[in-house]
Order: structure tokens, then sequence, then C-alpha cells
């Protein structure tokens, strides 16, 4: 079992921190906040409707105003709201407002599908409902018309058209009714439910996390042991909101008097050129997509460039592996004091390589994100090596960590001074960690793979009304069971090896976790998604999105012509299976500690990718393998024929 202590870079961190050791609950920060920064700009929303602006003392103005106006119509302490929204500055008032006003939100955002969000309404207990729009109200309206809620509010300034019994406001009219109007002080405690998320998960029906406020505010105090956010810096925030990832995260930043800047999808890239944060926090998918962005900039240039840049990025790949040696940061090597010498040496032959690489290629890949990235970090699942490696190049550190909507969710982080890549970090101040044995829950020695077990602050108060669900997550100790597989380094990393239902087991007994192998198979440029198959069978399948801009670059040459509109033809080509068979052989034997059972025999090659429109991603991208392998199971089938 391990434990966090502090470090000294963590005592120093928290030394600069404001503290907020004796909140009780998160809305306890906007005055407190506003009162060191009343005129530093907390909220930027450039594309919003309207475009909004909120310093730091019209924020918590708006939260208290908001608050006063739930009171006026009824709301008591512990009352929940349903809160369906995306992403913007008038989400944060109305959640911050709920909690001011004693209330308990019920969250999700507002594209998720209708049935799931009356879901929801129901299970949550909602009383009344704060929605994003008139679009998000007119999806609910055939489970609204025989609810008994108290009032229904828009957080647009449009005009709410609904039948039904509810009073209906927008966000002007809500706030109409709490101006001047004083808050009712309420009673707060840390063990009070704060707040219900419900899991948007791989598969089943969504639960409802309860998170209480000493889960949120641990969230914070544990954030501010790993990195100081200087008061003023920017965060670029993209992620949904109602996911715990990102909420947790804004409250940790805004607490310090970050200024946030929101963006999204359309508008990223030019965002980051004119804003230039200081932070930003994404999923593995995100930097994916960066990156391929970078490579296929690289494939336009003339060949010679093209040449010149892959030397370059040759000799860095070299530079950082001997540098993440040197400093016994390397997943792939134990080093001893000799070997840690001689990785400093050819460090010492590499360095000016990799800074000539650095001047003419990679900070004008930095510029691109504006310059000025301290670190991004990220959750929601592992980063591929090859994303690793190719932001330690580009010198942009990422903090890779790991948690659960159960855990609040961050337990495990990255350090800046102990960034070790490929590892999930170590735990957050106060946080246990435990890995067992799958069936006897014996504790397991270090570096053995086992399930793995979380006890700390962050730990949820249960899943709302399902005390068996609850029961079996969480024992009478305090364990929660993460239903992850992974290990602990000798230097306390958690490293998450995949899901104990994800496994695959083949005929030989061969047990499979199949998210390395898939990340391992993303480096190849003509891969975009990958999904393993093959349990109960002699090998490993593979359903594979190609990424066809990098195809049709390869196939040309070829004699072979791609038809983006019909390319199932293509896909059937034998050269164009040969080309993917070389390509999953290659990556898959390049993998540190690769076994000839990890080899991938039959696949496919699909025209439509996964996505979160199809159903087959989660909202952070993650895949839902049950809905893939329910959509593809004749094909699967086929495989094995």
């Amino acid at each position: 079992m391990t434990a966090a202590t502090l470090a000294p870079q963590e005592q120093s961190n928290l030394s600069q921190a404001i503290d907020y050791s004796q909140a009780q609950s998160i809305a306890d920060i906007w005055p407190i906040v506003a009162g060191r920064f009343p005129t530093q700009i907390a909220l930027e929303d450039p594309h919003g409707t309207p475009q909004l602006t909120l310093t730091y003392g019209q924020l918590s103005q708006q939260i208290n105003q908001f608050a006063a106006g739930l009171q006026t119509l009824g709301i008591q302490p512990q009352d929940k709201i349903a809160l369906f929204s995306d992403n913007q500055p008038r989400w944060l008032v109305a959640d911050q407002g709920i909690m001011t006003a004693g209330a308990v939100d019920a969250v999700r955002g507002s594209q998720a599908d209708k049935d799931e969000l009356a879901y929801i309404l129901e299970h949550s207990d909602s009383v009344a409902m704060v929605v994003q729009d008139q679009a998000t109200l007119n999806k609910l309206a055939h489970c609204l018309r025989d609810k008994n809620l108290r009032f229904i509010a828009l957080l647009s300034d449009e005009t709410p058209q609904l039948e039904t019994s509810a009073r209906l406001l927008n966000f002007s009219q809500l706030m109409e009714l709490g101006a001047g109007v004083d808050v009712k002080p309420v009673d707060r405690d840390r063990t009070q439910l704060a707040t219900l998320m419900y899991t948007s998960g791989t598969s089943g029906r969504p639960k409802g996390v309860m998170l209480s406020q000493a889960n949120l505010l641990s969230q914070i105090a544990g954030a501010c042991s790993v990195v100081y956010p200087a008061p003023g810096s920017k965060v670029m925030s993209i992620l949904p909101i109602w996911h715990c990832y990102e909420r947790t995260f804004e409250y940790f930043t805004l607490s310090q008097g970050v200024h946030q800047v929101y963006t999204n999808i359309r508008n990223v890239k030019k965002d980051l050129k004119a804003y230039k944060p200081n932070y930003m926090v994404g999923v593995p998918r995100l930097w994916e997509s960066i990156n391929e962005g970078v490579q296929k900039q690289f494939r336009e240039q003339p060949e010679s460039k093209q040449k010149l840049i892959n030397f370059f990025l040759h000799q860095s790949q070299r530079y950082i592996g001997a540098k993440r040696i040197s400093e016994n940061l390397s997943l792939d090597h134990s080093p001893s004091a000799f070997d840690r010498i001689m990785a400093s040496a050819q460090c010492a032959i590499l360095l000016p390589f990799h800074k000539l690489g650095d001047t003419i290629v990679y900070k004008k890949i930095r510029e691109a994100t504006g310059g000025n990235i301290n670190f991004v970090v990220s959750g929601g699942g592992s980063i591929a090596d090859h994303l690793e490696d190719f932001y330690e190049i580009i010198s942009v550190a990422i903090l890779g960590g790991y948690g659960l909507t159960e855990t609040s969710p961050i337990t495990h982080v990255r350090r800046p001074w102990q960034n070790l890549r490929g590892a999930d970090g170590q735990p957050l101040p106060g946080t246990e960690t435990r890995i067992v044995d799958l069936e006897t829950r014996q504790e397991l020695p270090q570096g053995k793979q086992g399930l793995v077990l979380l006890r700390g602050p962050q730990v949820m108060q249960g899943y709302y009304k399902n005390p068996d669900a609850t029961t079996k997550a969480i024992d009478p100790d305090g364990w929660f069971d993460t239903g992850d597989l992974g290990k602990i380094t000798t230097s306390g990393d958690l490293i998450i090896t995949g899901r104990a239902k994800d496994t695959i087991v083949l005929t030989s007994g061969e047990n499979i976790e199949p998210q390395p192998i898939e990340n391992a198979c993303a480096r190849s440029k003509y891969i975009d998604q990958i999904m393993l198959v093959g349990q109960d069978q002699k090998v490993l399948g593979a359903l594979i999105v190609p990424n066809l801009e990098a195809l049709s670059q390869w196939a040309t040459p070829e004699g072979i012509t791609i038809d983006e509109t019909n390319t199932a033809e293509t896909l059937n080509n034998p050269k164009v299976h040969t080309l993917f068979k070389q390509e999953l052989t290659r990556e898959i034997k390049a993998r540190p500690g690769y076994r000839p059972d990890e080899r991938i025999g039959p696949f496919t090659l699909l025209s439509d990718p996964f996505s979160i429109e199809n159903g087959m991603l989660t909202q952070t991208m993650k895949v839902k393998r049950p809905v893939v392998t329910q959509r593809y199971q004749d094909v699967i089938n086929g495989l094995f024929e």
C-alpha cells in the first residue's frame, strides 16, 4: 500500500496558494478570491452568445444574485436542480448560485441524448431545471408535460416557450428576481452533498455519483500541491464542463485568480495563438489531433525539407531517451549509476542537434500553441507513447493523471519535477493506493499488476439511490474498487495497464490488455482509430479506421485512387491490406515488452469512424467497446471464421 506525503516542492506550492482549508463549500471560494482580485478577469468567452467577460468581482456578484433568485423561487437547502448545459460563463454562475443557495445540481451537457437527460431529471429527484437554451428545452419537451417542476430557467435570454405548469424564466428574468436581494444564510458543512455527476460510461445506464463539498475541496488542495498557477495567468478551457475532470480543474484555477478563456474545437487553433494560454487541460484525443495537424504539415513539405525535419526528430528522439535514463525517468530502463553517466554523456553529444532542431522546427510548433504554455494536463485515458515523445521533443510538458468521476476525479498526477512519461503519476496528498489480486484481493508486491484500489478524501459518498452498487464499489474500510488494472513503480508512480473488464482472454489462456497495444498501433500515420477484438479466439483481431489523408498520399504513387465518398472498394484492395499488416507488425514489435501473443491476425478496415454522434465514443473520446462490438458483431465473427 502506498500513501502520499508532502515533497518539498509540494510544500512550496501550497505556501504560495490561497488557502481554503477553512472553507466549508466550493461556494466559499468566490467572496475570498473576489476580495483578493476584484478587477482581475475571471472568465472570457469570445464565442458565446452573448460574448462575455467577467471580473472576479462581477462573477461573485452574479453568483450571489442567481442564488438569491433561486431562493425567491422557493429553493431550499439540499433541493436537487437539474443543470443541462455546455461550458460557458453562465454555467458557472448557475452551478455556484445553486451551491450558494445550499442546493444540489445534477449536471449533464445539452448535447446528451434526450432520453438520458430525461432519465437524469427523473432519477435525481430534481424539483427544478436550468437548461442552456430553448433548443435544449425543446429536446426535453416530451418528458416535461407531466413533470411537476417548480420552475424551468434558460441560461440564454430567449423567451422560453413550453406548455407546462412550471414557471418559465430566462437568465435575465431569474437574475432580476435576485437583484437587490440578500442571499439567505444557509448552514454549510463539508460533509453535505454538493452535486450529482452522472457517469457517461462506456456501457449501461449512467449512475449518479454523489460528490460532497469535501470531495470537491480536496481537489483544490491536492492540485495546489502539484502546481502553483500565478494570479492573472491564462488557462484555456475546451472540455465539457459536466465532465468531472474539467469541472474541478476550473474550480482549482479560478480559486487562484487565473484568467479563463473558453474555446471550442472549431476555434482552438486560432485561440491558442490569440490568447497565448499558460495552461490547458485536455484528453488524449485532443493532443493526438494537434499532433496529426503538425504531421500533416510535415508531409506537405518538399522532400528535402521532410528529410531535414525527420533528421532532427530522430536525433531529438535519441536525446530525450538518453535524458530520461540520465534522470532515472524511463519506464523502459532501471539504470545503474554507470548507465546514467553514459546517458548523460550521450545527452551532451545530442544536445546541439536537439537545440538546432528546436530553433528551426520545434519553436514554430510551440508558436502555434501561443508560445507560453507552462504545461498541459491530460486525463480521461492513457496517452500513447508517441504523443509523449512528440510533446517532450517540442518542450511542451504534459502532466498525465488518473482518476474517475467517483474520485472527484483526480487521485494521481505526474509532477513537474518527476514527470515519468508513460506513467499516470504519484498520488495526491492523503491518497492511498493498493494493488490487489483480482480473485483473492490480497495485496501484491510492488511492480506486480493487479486491481487498483483507492482510499482518500476524494472518494465519493456513493451512487445516488443505488446502495447495492455503492456497497460493491466501496468496501467497509473505505477502499474504492476502480475496476482498473495497474501497478506501482519503485518511485511510487501508478501505471494503469487496462480495464479489468476490457481484458481479452485468448483460447491459449493468455490475458491481453488492449489499450497499450492500441496505443502502439496508433503510432502509424495510417491508423486513425483502432479497437482490438478476439475474446475466446486463438489470436487477436482488430477493427481499424484508417487515416484517409495519409492513406491517399501513399496510394497515389501505387496507382490507387481513393474515393472518400465510397471508400469500401479501396479499403478492400490487397495492396492496402498488405500496407496495414506491415504497419501493425512493425508498431507492435517495436512496443517495449512485446510478446508473440500480442500479434494481430485478422483485421478489417472501416469506412465510418467511431464518433460521439454515432454513439461509439463517449463525450471524452473513449471508445465504447460494448457498443462497437454490438455494431460490428457480424464483421468480428467474420474475421475469425
